[in-house]
């Protein structure tokens, strides 16, 4: 099984778009995880039907029990986050889980419960398995539910004898990235051909070689910035990372997201020519 990440430096680099036609592309010979669960996307072009869901519980909050509570006052004063109302109720938004109140109350009155911090689910795609999440509002350990389910993504293509693991990674170069980097065998940055495009490709790049993770890179709406698009494509010659191909600008990208579906299957022009050989050359390098 080749397990491949499609990341990108920044966000709005059309990564997301492309993760949808690389499962229409595997045809049904893939399992797909959306580990972009701070802002996951993948479900809007999939079309996914809900098998099962499981609650994620990754952080903690601070509760005082009112009966062994003498109000000396302790637990406020010391409240960096200032998450105790002066009743002694927590505010479980401000409240960050530190547990410094739970250690310093003399009277054993402040107890850290486990909270509901999101959810993730295994749905059912015309294209195969989709496994995806939703973090809570406010919510942190974004990188534990990654990694949570990029691990059940893994098992359930191994058990089902499947020939890609397709990871949609979120964007920056965070915790929740390297979580989707961990453990596979390649990762595709798909970048822009602007200076920030630039910018963000080189800081992910320095992240996948920090992890030792096979790199390639997709230049997306490369006709926008045929000068950008040239300072990329020699600095991957000189950095030795491999260019799986360029994609022009389409408005079929749009078209094909409002109508739910991977541009591959709305449209059959150049533009799916030119993802099918992105998708040739990247399985090829995994």
């Amino acid at each position: 099984m080749k397990k491949m990440t499609i990341i990108s430096g920044k966000g709005g680099t059309g990564k997301t778009s492309l993760v949808g036609c690389f499962a229409a592309l595997a045809e049904q010979r893939a399992v797909l995880v959306d580990g972009d669960v701070d802002a996951a996307n993948l479900s809007l072009i999939t079309g996914p039907t809900l098998v099962e869901e499981y609650e994620f519980r990754a952080s903690k909050v601070a509760e005082i029990d009112r009966d062994s509570c003498n109000s000396c006052g302790l637990c406020r004063d010391l409240c960096r986050f200032s998450a105790i109302y002066e009743d002694y109720i927590v505010d479980p938004v401000s409240c960050e889980g530190c547990g410094f109140c739970f250690y310093a109350c003399p009277h054993d009155a402040v107890r850290m419960e486990e909270r509901l911090s999101g959810r993730w689910f295994i749905s059912q795609t015309p294209y195969g398995i989709l496994v995806h999440a939703r973090l809570g509002i406010a919510e942190e350990n974004s990188g534990k539910l990654v990694t949570t389910i990029r691990n059940k993504g893994q098992e359930l293509a191994e058990a089902g004898h499947k020939e890609y693991l397709i990871i949609d990674g979120p964007p920056g170069i965070g915790c929740p990235v390297i979580a989707s980097l961990s453990g596979v065998d390649s990762a595709l940055i798909v970048t822009e051909p602007t200076v920030s495009g630039i910018h963000d490709l080189e800081r992910v790049l320095t992240v996948c070689k920090h992890f030792g993770v096979k790199a390639a890179v997709c230049i997306n709406r490369f006709d926008l910035g045929k000068v950008q698009s040239a300072a990329i494509e020699r600095y991957c010659h000189k950095e030795e990372i491999a260019v799986a191909g360029k994609i022009s600008f389409d408005r079929a990208f749009v078209e094909a997201m409002v109508r739910g579906m991977p541009v591959v299957e709305y449209s059959t022009g150049p533009l799916s020519r030119q993802i099918g050989e992105v998708w040739d050359t990247f399985s090829s390098l995994c």
